[in-house]
């Protein structure tokens, strides 16, 4: 059986995934989706130290501590950045890395240059320390594919992300070889398609195509838990 770590992205939290570890922990396998830290039920230790990097550093703690090899470590959306980096940080524990519709920054890139924006998009919503989109952005963007009552039970849930969670150096991972899946939803705008058919090229990854949008492991759990465990056969 597989050992599996899934990645939340901006705005959300390990829940983002719970559809699909019921599948995966139902075929035997062990799956941790950690929420880090500023994010979801962890919102009350947000802070201007967070980043992307002490995300990562979050997770190579985690799979030390759990005692995890052959990890299959997967992510959706921004939590791209924290795999990439916790890839670096632990490079032994990984046996391969699975991007969701997620953001890869090459060197010299930033997630502002990957991010495609409409100009008669509303403004997020901004604290102190985090930003994010409002319920009603939320709803007619991120989650505009999700029906009800999924959709509430995921608007409940999503809350503003640590403004330094969104980029991060990654000049040492690029430099070197990883084994790799890049999974692409056919019906989200970010991250674009030529975006990921840039990570899958510089990577040498497996490219799979699915027909959703930015969320599947919310609303096509059961092909988001095959292509994870297709991940884990290789």
């Amino acid at each position: 059986m597989a050992n599996f770590v899934l990645i939340h992205g901006s705005f959300q939290g390990g829940w983002i995934w719970k559809p699909t570890v019921r599948l995966l922990r139902d075929a035997g396998h062990t799956v941790h989706v950690p929420t880090m830290e500023g994010c979801a039920e962890r919102r009350h230790g947000l802070s201007a130290d967070i980043t992307a990097t002490t995300m990562a550093r979050e997770v190579a703690d985690l799979m030390f501590y759990e005692d995890l090899d052959d990890v299959i470590l997967g992510c959706t959306s921004s939590g791209g950045l924290v795999i990439s980096k916790a890839a670096e940080f632990a490079p032994e524990r990984i046996k391969r890395l699975v991007y969701i519709d997620a953001l890869a920054p090459q060197p010299g890139e930033t997630t502002a240059d990957i991010v495609i924006r409409d100009p008669d998009q509303m403004p997020y919503e901004v604290s102190e320390f985090a930003r994010g989109p409002s319920r009603e952005m939320a709803s007619a963007g991120l989650f505009e594919d999700v029906e009800q009552p999924l959709l509430d039970w995921a608007l409940d849930r999503i809350t503003l992300h640590p403004k330094g969670g969104s980029d991060v150096n990654l000049d040492k991972f690029w430099a070197e070889s990883w084994p790799a899946t890049v999974i692409c939803c056919t019906e989200s705008v970010n991250p674009s398609e030529a975006h990921q058919r840039r990570t899958a090229e510089k990577l040498n990854a497996d490219w799979h195509e699915m027909a959703s949008g930015h969320y599947p492991m919310l609303n096509h759990p059961d092909e988001t838990a095959r292509l994870l465990m297709q991940a884990a056969e290789h």
